[in-house]
C-alpha cells in the first residue's frame, strides 16, 4: 500500500489537484451561516493508493451545524462538506488491490492509514498518518485521524456533498456493500451508527442498566436504540427547545422510551433532580451526551463563548456528572472542539464518577459487525431517515436542519448517480 497521502486537498480546483476539464456540484462553505452549491473541477488521482467515488448518497449530521457556525477552527471559503458519503468506484489508483471500479461502497467518515499504531488496533479516529494539521496535535496532545469535508484541523479534506470525491488510502476506508443493504442504510455505517454504537458500548450500557441520553437527534436516537439492543432496561431521552418535537418522534418508534423536555420542567426542577426522582433518588446508571459544546443553556457560558473565553460550554457534563448515580458512567459524543470553564471536577473526583470521551469514534472497528446486524435487520437505520432531498437543495437543507426543521431527524441526499428509492425509504421531497 502507498505510505504517501496528500492533505489540504479541501477543494479539487482551488490548487490545482482536480481535473479542470470536467465538472461537478459540490457544497461548499462561503462563511459563518453560509453555505452554496458551486460547479467545480472534479478530483482525480493523486496518491497511488486513492479512490475517485461517484457519490449516490450523502447526508447533513448534527457536527456539519458546528463548521456552518465556524465553531471549527480552519475553515477556508470554498471547502467543500460533507463527511458521510457511499457510491460507486469509478476509478482507482495503482496501489488499489481490495476495491475495484463498479464496486458500491461506504466510507468511513475518518480517514485511515490502515498501518500505524494505533491502525492497527482499529483505533482509526487517531490515524497518526492522515492529518497534518500541527494545531490539532498541539491542542490534543497527540494525532487524530483526518476526516472528509470538516476544515483544515481536521487535515482539510474535500467532503462528500458533492457529485464525486477522492477516498485516500482506499482498500483501508472504503466498505462494500452487499446488495441487500441499499444506499438508504448502508450509507449511515459511515458514521451516525458506528458514532452512537460507541456511545454505548463505551460507556459499558449492560443488561438491567437505566440510560439518560441528552440529545434527541439521530445520534441520540441510534444511542435510545442501540441501548435497549444491548440490554437497558430502562432509557430516558432528554431534549427541549426547537428540538421537543423529537421527543415524540423516537418515542412512536421506541415504545419503552421515557423522556424530559427540559424547557417544559415544573418550576423549581431540573434536569438532574427529574432524573433522580425518576430513578430512585441515586439516578441513572450511565448517562451519553448525544448534543454538543457548542450549545449553552445559561447567560455565563453564552457571553463566554461569544467573547472567546471558552470554545465548548460545560454545562451539559456538568448536568450528566450530578445526575448520575455515584460511581456512574458518563459518556461524551457530541462534538466539543476545545477548553470550557466551570467543569465540576469536584463532583467526578468525589463521587466516582467515570468519564469517558467516546468520539470522534473509530468507525473501523465496529462497521464490518453493523453491516451485519443490518443484513439481519437487528438494527434499524431506516427509523432515523425521514426526508429524500437532492444536492442541489443543499443550502435550503442546511437552513432547515439549523432550525430543527419538525420532522426533519436524518436525511438522504441523492445526486445525479443514485438509484430510484428502496422499499421503506422515504420518497424525494421538492424544496
Amino acid at each position: 500500500m502507498s505510505a504517501s497521502i496528500t492533505t489540504n486537498v479541501s477543494n479539487y480546483g482551488a490548487r490545482g489537484y482536480g481535473d479542470e476539464s470536467h465538472t461537478m456540484k459540490a457544497l461548499t462553505w462561503q462563511g459563518k451561516n453560509s453555505v452554496k452549491v458551486v460547479e467545480t473541477a472534479r478530483p482525480k488521482i493523486i496518491d497511488e493508493g486513492d479512490v475517485i467515488l461517484k457519490v449516490t448518497g450523502s447526508t447533513i449530521c448534527g457536527s456539519d451545524l458546528h463548521l456552518f457556525h465556524e465553531a471549527i477552527p480552519d475553515l477556508q471559503k470554498g471547502d467543500i462538506l460533507g463527511h458521510e458519503f457511499c457510491g460507486i468506484i469509478a476509478s482507482v489508483g495503482p496501489a488499489v488491490k481490495k476495491v475495484k471500479v463498479g464496486d458500491r461502497v461506504v466510507a468511513s467518515f475518518q480517514i485511515a492509514c490502515g498501518e500505524c499504531y494505533y491502525c492497527k488496533k482499529k483505533l482509526s479516529s487517531v490515524c497518526e498518518r492522515t492529518n497534518s494539521s500541527e494545531d490539532a496535535s498541539k491542542l490534543y496532545g497527540r494525532r487524530t485521524a483526518g476526516m472528509f469535508g470538516y476544515s483544515h484541523f481536521t487535515g482539510g479534506f474535500a467532503g462528500g456533498q458533492a457529485e464525486y470525491v477522492r477516498v485516500p488510502y482506499g482498500d483501508v476506508n472504503l466498505l462494500q456493500l452487499p446488495d441487500d443493504v441499499p444506499d438508504e442504510k448502508g450509507l449511515y455505517l459511515s458514521d451516525v451508527l458506528a458514532t452512537s454504537w460507541n456511545a454505548v458500548v463505551d460507556t459499558r450500557v449492560e443488561k438491567g442498566d437505566t440510560v439518560a441520553i441528552w440529545g434527541g437527534g439521530p445520534v441520540g436516537q441510534m444511542a435510545a436504540e442501540f441501548s435497549f439492543f444491548n440490554g437497558a432496561k430502562r432509557v430516558i431521552l432528554i431534549d427541549g427547545g426547537h428540538g421537543k418535537w423529537r421527543l415524540d418522534f423516537v418515542k412512536k418508534i421506541l415504545p419503552k422510551l421515557e423522556t424530559i423536555e427540559y424547557t417544559n420542567l415544573p418550576n423549581g426542577e431540573s434536569v438532574a433532580s427529574t432524573l433522580k426522582k425518576m430513578c430512585d433518588g441515586r439516578g441513572p446508571d450511565v448517562a451519553i451526551e448525544c448534543a454538543a459544546g457548542e450549545y449553552t443553556k445559561g447567560w455565563a457560558h453564552y457571553f463566554e463563548r461569544l467573547l472567546g473565553m471558552e470554545t465548548d460550554t460545560s454545562e451539559l457534563i456538568n448536568e450528566m456528572i450530578i445526575s448520575v448515580r455515584a460511581f456512574g458512567r458518563c459518556g461524551i459524543t457530541g462534538v466539543y472542539a476545545g477548553y470550557c470553564n466551570h467543569f465540576n471536577i469536584g463532583s467526578l473526583m468525589e463521587t466516582g464518577i467515570h468519564l469517558a470521551g467516546n468520539g470522534q469514534a473509530p468507525v473501523h472497528k465496529y462497521w464490518n459487525d453493523l453491516l451485519k446486524y443490518i443484513q439481519k435487520d437487528q438494527i434499524h437505520p431506516l427509523h432515523m431517515v425521514t426526508h429524500r432531498l437532492r444536492l442541489e437543495d443543499m443550502e435550503k437543507v442546511y437552513s432547515l436542519f439549523n432550525q430543527r426543521e419538525p420532522g426533519m431527524q436524518k436525511v438522504f441526499v441523492q445526486t445525479k448517480f443514485s438509484a430510484p428509492p428502496s422499499p421503506g425509504a422515504p420518497a424525494l421531497t421538492e424544496l
